[in-house]
């Protein structure tokens, strides 16, 4: 399936004139990645599904050793973490259109923090400046952003949001794209919504 979507992917950058265009007069220095979008796709669901803990552990012991049938060329641990940051826009979108499950009538929203840094470094972290906002949840002040998910009662990803860590919990169900697709009953901690 991240096959199928990589593909379709690529054909809808090029046909609408979105791929990135290089600057023949610079050099350069990166060479064409070994592995495809869809094999790193692939890797990082088999990391979620895998029960390791550690993302680096799972590719060196896993990818790199007991399952090279599948991914006969690999790139190193650090090669691979660079690679990640290229299909981020193209995960997104094969999850939200292929990986969904159905809305069942029961279904549960909750959050939860995605911590850019420590507190003490707030000052001092540039890559989300501007983006990243400080928040407050039940572990106590944060700086960064909050994922929203839902889900229904066969733990299948229904829809999900990111937010600054500023946001409140009860904003996305405001926005219509993140429950235009629920009926039923919705739960979660102090929210009681119906459609």
């Amino acid at each position: 399936m991240a096959d199928d979507f990589c593909k379709l992917y690529d054909r809808f950058i090029k046909a609408n004139g979105l791929a990135p265009k290089r600057d023949k007069s610079k050099r350069k220095y990166h060479r064409d990645p070994k592995m495809s979008s869809a094999e790193i796709i692939t890797i990082m669901i088999l990391f979620h599904l895998s029960g390791y803990k550690c993302f680096k552990h799972f590719y060196i012991n896993e990818v790199q050793e007991h399952i090279t049938d599948m991914f006969p060329v690999t790139v190193s641990y650090n090669r691979f973490t660079e690679l990640e940051r290229t299909v981020v826009i193209p995960f997104i979108l094969f999850v939200k259109k292929c990986c969904m499950g159905k809305c069942t009538g029961i279904s549960f929203v909750d959050s939860t923090l995605l911590r850019v840094c420590r507190n003490q470094r707030i000052h001092m972290h540039k890559v989300f400046k501007g983006i990243a906002q400080r928040g407050q949840c039940s572990m106590g002040w944060f700086y960064g952003f909050k994922l929203h998910l839902i889900c229904n009662e066969m733990e299948e990803l229904l829809s999900f949001m990111v937010t600054p860590g500023n946001v409140d919990d009860r904003e996305p169900l405001k926005n219509k794209t993140f429950v235009e697709q629920l009926s039923g009953k919705l739960v979660g901690a102090g929210v009681g919504f119906q459609q």
